[in-house]
């Protein structure tokens, strides 16, 4: 299978890369053999493999010929490359696609390049990381656009310009969203916003188990901890595992939060509302309906941006509903399980809901609005299973 249609396929596909240093970070893992990361990213269920083969990286043409010999994954060659000869190496060393930056290309260049891979059999993925660079990328026709969070001339990292660009990429393009990525949140935050794929390295690399750490990035269900009012509790969530904390700002509701609080980078923040969307900073709103007799509505959209990613299945606001598991496994698309669940039930609920993500409040309080911490790690530890 060729690299592009790899990560066209349906949901958050992985491309696991394989590097020993990188220019910003210095050594991550200057002892790794090949033939020991890659197998395991194959297991681990990546839909490719990138492999470094500059110096500045660790890396090697070497490096790409053991990756071809270990595995049948596609391979994305990353690099520096400027010349028709350098993708000729590519092809010949094992590779099935290549990185072409543009920052370095100027269109005639990378026009060329294109057109040259394409005679080759090879995949390119065209980099950008700005939206200059997004526009260029798009007019060249490029089917797979990288855009990068890290700017290559400063190492300066900017995940929310990098989500804005992936949210504005093309859809009929294949869009991966590269560096900085070390979290489940993370990579979920540039799935919500159009990615159809993350590429991974040094997150990987660091750990003591890479493959391990693959699974854990791309696993689901994702860990929402709602209904938080105090700092105390939203870093004991955090400390906990959570992915997703959620601050309720519904007129009336017992755990009405005072404003958003400080929300650690690992993890996405979520507005709770009801009726008509505020703005609040928050990386996603969780906005119920307006029934005008309640708190809130029923069910609830997840919005990005103001754009729907997911729909929160939820009970009635104080109430039960025994076909609720049932009904929302029956749902497609990304679902939020809500309602009920806590530490008792939530892997019982996962094993019949298969959800998107869970989510829990009152069951983890000591009383409204305070949160049991000892309940919330015990929710994250069972939804982790």
């Amino acid at each position: 299978m060729r690299f592009a249609e790899a990560l066209s396929q349906p949901g958050l596909g992985a491309v696991a890369e394989f590097k020993r240093r990188s220019p910003s970070a210095g050594d991550i893992r200057p002892d790794a053999r090949v033939t020991d990361v890659v197998p395991a990213y194959a297991v681990a269920g990546a839909r490719a493999v990138s492999v470094l083969v500059d110096e500045r990286f660790g890396g090697t043409l070497d490096d790409l010929r053991a990756a071809r010999a270990a595995t049948t994954l596609p391979l994305l060659a990353k690099g520096f490359f400027l010349t028709e000869g350098d993708l000729l190496e590519l092809r010949d060393a094992g590779a099935d696609a290549a990185l072409l930056i543009l920052r370095d290309l100027d269109d005639a260049t990378a026009t060329r390049l294109m057109a040259e891979a394409e005679r080759l059999g090879l995949d390119t993925l065209v980099e950008a990381h700005d939206e200059e660079e997004l526009e260029r990328a798009t007019a060249l026709g490029a089917t797979v656009i990288g855009v990068n969070a890290r700017d290559l001339s400063t190492f300066h990292i900017d995940r929310h310009a990098q989500l804005d660009l992936v949210a504005r990429a093309p859809h009929d393009r294949i869009v991966i969203a590269e560096s900085a990525i070390h979290t489940r949140a993370q990579a979920a935050a540039a799935e919500l916003a159009g990615a159809d794929a993350v590429l991974v390295g040094t997150s990987l690399m660091r750990a003591a188990d890479p493959a391990a750490k693959l699974r854990e990035l791309f696993s689901r269900p994702l860990v929402k901890v709602c209904g938080l009012t105090r700092q105390e509790d939203v870093d004991a969530a955090g400390e906990a595992g959570a992915d997703l904390v959620g601050f309720v700002f519904a007129e009336g509701s017992p755990r009405r939060a005072p404003a958003l609080l400080d929300v650690p980078e690992t993890t996405l923040s979520v507005a709770v509302q009801v009726g008509e969307p505020q703005e609040t900073g928050a990386d996603l709103v969780q906005l119920y309906p307006d029934d005008g007799g309640t708190v809130r509505g029923r069910d609830a959209v997840l919005l990005r941006g103001g754009e729907e990613v997911a729909r929160v299945l939820d009970l009635p606001w104080q109430g039960d509903d025994p076909d609720h598991w049932r009904k929302a496994a029956a749902t497609d698309g990304r679902v939020m399980l809500a309602g009920g669940l806590g530490p008792e039930n939530v892997r019982e609920a996962i094993e019949t809901v298969r959800p998107w993500a869970v989510d829990a409040s009152s069951s983890l309080e000591r009383e409204p609005g305070i949160k049991d911490h000892d309940r919330v790690r015990a929710f994250v530890e069972a939804a982790r299973g």
